[in-house]
């Protein structure tokens, strides 16, 4: 069971805790953390890419010309995909590009994630993630004493509606709850606090 320092929002230590094994002591399997990050990243396409066919494009039902004894290739529509202007063949038409994966795949991968990220040295136990008052400026302040890189996910529960609201400023920072835990978010995510007292909670989700 791996055990780990426990520090405040100046990184200070003040305490120990152990984690889980059923979710940060996990092997890595690449593969399965690959298929769960393109699976997030299908769901999250809007699929609204549409092309009009032959028959939705403009122009009129005529045939063109006649068909025999002009000397040119026979036609008849100008809006045919081989002329110019004409309606598309194969493009793409609004469409759901969403899938889901086996929940017991997905928690697997989820706790590879969060285990990788635990070896890495990436993963930060807070003691109290409280604001004097819920302000960007704060919060930034704070993240700055965890050396907080491109990318920081923030592990807090419903009772943090303050801590949500001065990240909302801060398009680097993103602030769930243990059931919003995600392997994408973990897996670009260069530092993750995850509050003490949700420990029980996300061992309860995800193990």
């Amino acid at each position: 069971m791996p055990t780990v320092d426990v520090v405040d929002l100046k990184r200070q230590k003040v305490g120990s805790v152990d984690l889980p094994e059923e979710v940060f002591g996990c092997k890595l399997h690449t593969a399965l953390v690959h298929e769960a990050v393109v699976m997030q990243r299908a769901c999250e396409r809007q699929g609204t890419a549409s092309t009009l066919r032959r028959g939705e494009v403009a122009g009129s039902g005529k045939k063109p010309w006649k068909q025999k004894h002009t000397g040119r290739a026979r036609a008849g529509s100008i809006r045919s995909p081989v002329w110019r202007h004409g309606g598309s063949v194969f493009g793409p038409k609004p469409r759901d590009y969403s899938y889901s994966m086996p929940k017991k795949k997905y928690r697997a991968a989820l706790q590879s994630a969060l285990s990788a990220k635990l070896a890495d040295g990436q993963v930060v136990i807070v003691s109290n993630l409280s604001l004097d008052q819920p302000k960007t400026k704060l919060l930034a302040q704070a993240l700055t004493n965890f050396g907080a890189g491109a990318y920081a996910l923030i592990v807090a529960g419903a009772g943090h509606a303050g801590l949500a609201q001065a990240a909302g400023n801060l398009p680097n920072v993103c602030v769930v709850g243990p059931e919003g835990l995600n392997v994408y978010d973990i897996v670009r995510a260069e530092l993750i606090l995850i509050l003490e007292r949700e420990l029980p909670r996300v061992k309860e989700v995800w193990a």
